[in-house]
């Protein structure tokens, strides 16, 4: 049982713990291509509550993230219905409802760390104190204080994720939308990674969305583990996963944490995932 969090300041009061976030019933997503047209989501049906840690795992191609980019309203369904802190995905997107955090960081080398994260707050026409204050307060969160007038070139790819993180944050939604962020970095960065996400996730109360393919990663960070099969991307299986929400990575050891990656495991087999 997870214990209750405080909203962070500046969140929305609709973060009520509990509270469907994200509510999907018969999706379905059709791409028209010159020859054949792709199946990409088929029947998805799920419900996504506030503070929820959600890993979304799957094969290549079976449609995780099209299935976040439809939440972010940057795809379409063919039909179906999907809400968004009870809005279209469009609504939210319009209110920035939501952060969106890409598997590669996405930052303008000729700005400073600072002027990247306020290249956001810039565009809603914030006050320059404000979008100061607000650089400062997520760089903290991410433990990047210090660095506000380096330049990405002058960071790892880890502090490059760590600063596209504090951007998402600096609009302050009530979700965060993470597409494999960490994929591209090496496992002892990664898992450094993992463990300050987790810290994040308790501070903030945010609810998180995670694109990933790695079983442990998907166990080590949810709550809930979204097992997809391969195109027509459906959901397999739903896992709940009650590990302590202080979990450490020793935690990769225990019973517990093995028996969830097995049932994780046993999903994918069970779409199919591991024939090529």
């Amino acid at each position: 049982m997870h214990r209750p969090l405080e909203p962070e300041a500046g969140t929305s009061a609709m973060t009520e713990l509990g509270k469907p976030v994200i509510e999907i019933e018969k999706l379905n997503l059709i791409f028209e291509t010159p020859d054949t047209p792709v199946h990409a989501l088929s029947d998805v049906d799920l419900t996504i509550n506030t503070g929820d840690f959600v890993s979304f795992i799957g094969p290549s191609g079976c449609g995780k993230t099209t299935l976040m980019r439809v939440i972010a309203d940057l795809e379409t369904p063919t039909n179906g219905h999907i809400s968004v802190n009870g809005m279209t995905p469009a609504e939210a997107r319009e209110q920035r409802a939501y952060g969106y955090v890409f598997q590669a960081p996405a930052l303008y080398p000729w700005r400073s760390v600072q002027k990247n994260i306020m290249l956001p707050l810039e565009i809603m026409g914030l006050p320059k104190a404000e979008q100061q204050e607000r650089a400062a307060r997520n760089l903290s969160l991410v433990n990047l204080e210090g660095f506000e007038k380096k330049f990405p070139w002058q960071l790892s790819g880890g502090m490059q994720q760590r600063v596209s993180i504090a951007r998402a944050l600096s609009v302050e939604p009530d979700l965060l939308l993470m597409d494999e962020p960490f994929g591209a970095l090496d496992e002892i960065t990664r898992d450094h990674l993992n463990e300050q996400l987790l810290r994040l996730w308790d501070q903030t109360g945010k609810t998180v969305i995670f694109v990933t393919h790695s079983i442990p990663e998907s166990v080590f960070l949810s709550s809930k583990i979204v097992v997809m099969s391969p195109r027509p991307g459906k959901i397999i299986d739903v896992i709940d996963c009650n590990l302590p929400r202080d979990r450490t990575l020793d935690i990769r050891e225990t019973p517990e944490f093995l028996e969830i990656a097995h049932r994780v495991r046993e999903g994918l087999r069970a779409g199919h995932s591991y024939d090529d």
